[in-house]
């Protein structure tokens, strides 16, 4: 799977990158039927088929349960193949979510997933925003934080993930990537992904499948017209399932009129 620029950040990824959150948490989820979380060695089979498939983006969060701790003890021998990106604000205990965004939370967030991922530098690092995002970018010190953590050398690229457009235009003037949801049920990103694109902002597209709702050969063709969009997460835990995804990804890809067909 040939791998593309995200936008001005330096990063070559796969068109489908690998969201890591059902290896490390089953609970308050928003998929429309449960599931078990892998033993180890069903995790270690999934997370090595993943890069052996070409798909080089892994995205996780301390909110995800164990998922870091999960990449960075399983794929500790492979740690050059991909590029990491997780997230700061967000933490995830006794079934319930709660936030910080203040220095020393995204500080101490940042060096216990350095460690927990094995890592001595974390590729990119999203703010993982709530529905008051505009209120996290403009009353807190999240975005000094991050830039500080850049400067130390801990983080190559900082980035935003959050709900609203509002939000994510704001972002597009400090941050190296967007993490924004975008299907066929929500194209209300759609202008924004397209501006940050011409900015050189990365874009990577979360929920593309609608939490599992929507069909996935054509809401990943959906999200990879957009112009603007280099990669687009989906979480599973059957790598056949992958592997159809990473197909879906080529075909729409090598279509010679998707070109003509990619929306603004």
């Amino acid at each position: 799977m040939d791998h593309r620029p995200l936008g001005h950040t330096g990063f070559l990824v796969s068109p489908i990158g690998f969201g890591a959150f059902k290896i490390g948490r089953n609970e308050g989820t928003k998929y429309p039927a449960g599931y078990a979380l892998p033993e180890d060695r069903e995790a270690q089979r999934l997370l090595n088929g993943v890069l052996d498939l070409g798909v080089n983006l892994i995205d996780t969060a301390p909110a995800y349960g164990t998922s870091e701790e999960r990449i960075g003890r399983l794929l500790a021998g492979r740690r050059a193949e991909f590029v990491i990106s997780t997230k700061v604000g967000e933490s995830f205990d006794e079934g319930q979510s709660s936030y910080d965004f203040s220095t020393a939370a995204v500080a101490a967030s940042i060096e216990r997933s350095l460690r927990r991922l094995r890592t001595d530098v974390l590729d990119l690092v999203f703010v993982h925003a709530h529905g008051g995002d505009v209120q996290i970018l403009e009353e807190t010190d999240v975005v000094a934080a991050l830039h500080a953590a850049r400067q130390r050398g801990d983080v190559r690229k900082i980035g935003f993930s959050g709900k609203t457009v509002a939000a994510a235009r704001s972002a597009m003037e400090w941050a190296d990537a967007l993490m924004v949801e975008y299907h066929a049920d929500d194209v209300s990103h759609a202008e924004v992904m397209a501006d940050a694109a011409k900015m050189g902002v990365g874009v990577i597209v979360k929920k593309a499948l609608a939490s599992g709702r929507l069909e996935p050969e054509r809401a990943i063709g959906h999200a990879l017209r957009h112009s603007g969009v280099t990669s687009v997460l989906v979480g599973t835990l059957c790598l056949e399932h992958l592997r159809e995804n990473v197909r879906y990804a080529e075909k729409t890809l090598s279509d010679p009129c998707a070109g003509a067909a990619r929306e603004a």
